[in-house]
């Protein structure tokens, strides 16, 4: 499976729920995680999308850490089969709710 195949999933579930999977461009700050998922009610969270078994860059990480510290809920996802966690947990109807790394 590739990366591109999970992003257009997340794409296709977050728009099921009548939300956004936006792409996050980022010009002169580098590692941005790729998506923006935007969900009804103002729910947001941060994906960055990997392909199976691959895991972020250090400033991936960087980023992703700066996004936690101000409150957002923040991803790396690398199987389609989490995207409905995710997207559960960013809707706030998930009981771990706290932005980790699924995998």
């Amino acid at each position: 499976m590739r990366e591109r195949e999970i992003e257009e999933k997340l794409r296709v579930e977050s728009k099921k729920r009548g939300g956004l999977a936006m792409k996050f461009i980022s010009p002169g700050l580098v590692g941005v995680p790729d998506r923006i998922v935007a969900l009804p009610q103002g729910k947001i969270g941060f994906v960055e999308l990997k392909a199976p078994g691959e895991k972020p860059r250090k400033i991936q990480v960087r980023r992703m850490e700066q996004l936690r510290k101000l409150g957002f809920l923040v991803y790396v996802l690398d199987d389609k089969e989490k995207i409905g966690e995710i997207l559960d947990d960013i809707q706030g109807t998930s009981l771990s709710r706290g932005g980790d790394s699924i995998h």
